[in-house]
């Protein structure tokens, strides 16, 4: 079986190494995003013993936050190789060439997937020390529920989407992000064989879904915290 380090030699390998990263990192979307949205559960405990949870399983927690950063990193490094050598490769009006459109799917969102990629990256590092290591928020707001104290990320969160100029720039990073995974998870099933063209406007049609479906969820709640904030909800 070829190795990671040999499948980073070719075009095809560094494509389905990128694909799977990708498959993944959207799955993980998927599950942030089910856990974030416990903020609106009829409990108002529900998202504080959400995150509870996640920082009890200990190791577990730790190793599954390290295979995140690598999945991150790998899918961000493999994303820049490619990107490098197809611009070396046609150095010459590679910004300026009309989409081809049909089944390359050549458009505004696959010709900007470097930019978007690497603004989400660093979101995602920004992201993590604003709610995790509180360091935007010194102050670590504490809560007890059933007799035991934990942080109250609650109010973390809430506190942090009462701030209109941090709203606007989650809101417009997932956008983007909705951008991204639009060209991202078609490219990705392609990548990793499914290229039927029976298939493939399916596929086009699913990962404009989830990608609207990741997005909007993500964004609606920043700019709902905000409103209810705004209008004393």
């Amino acid at each position: 079986m070829p190795s990671i380090s040999n499948a980073l030699q070719t075009t095809i390998g560094r494509k389905i190494l990128t694909g799977i990263t990708g498959v993944f990192l959207t799955l993980f979307l998927v599950a942030h995003l089910a856990g974030n949205l416990t903020l609106f559960s009829p409990d108002p405990d529900a998202f504080n013993l959400y995150a509870h949870f996640l920082h009890e399983l200990g190791p577990l927690l730790w190793i599954a936050e390290i295979i995140l950063v690598v999945l991150f990193l790998a899918h961000a490094y493999i994303g820049i190789s490619i990107y490098r050598r197809r611009k070396q490769s046609r150095p010459e009006n590679y910004n300026y060439y009309n989409s081809k459109g049909g089944p390359s799917k050549q458009n505004a969102a696959s010709k900007t997937m470097i930019f978007t990629g690497i603004i989400i990256l660093l979101f995602v590092i920004l992201h993590v020390m604003h709610f995790k290591y509180h360091l935007f928020s010194p102050e670590t707001y504490m809560t007890t529920i059933n007799g035991e104290e934990m942080v109250d990320l609650t109010r973390h969160v809430e506190t942090a989407f009462h701030n209109i100029w941090i709203v606007l720039g989650y809101t417009a990073v997932m956008v983007l992000i909705g951008f991204h995974l639009k060209h991202g998870v078609w490219s990705a099933f392609v990548s990793l064989g499914a290229s039927n063209p029976k298939r493939l406007p399916v596929i086009y049609t699913v990962g404009g879904i989830v990608a609207v479906l990741l997005s909007v969820g993500f964004l609606f709640i920043p700019i709902y915290i905000y409103l209810r904030h705004l209008f004393g909800g």
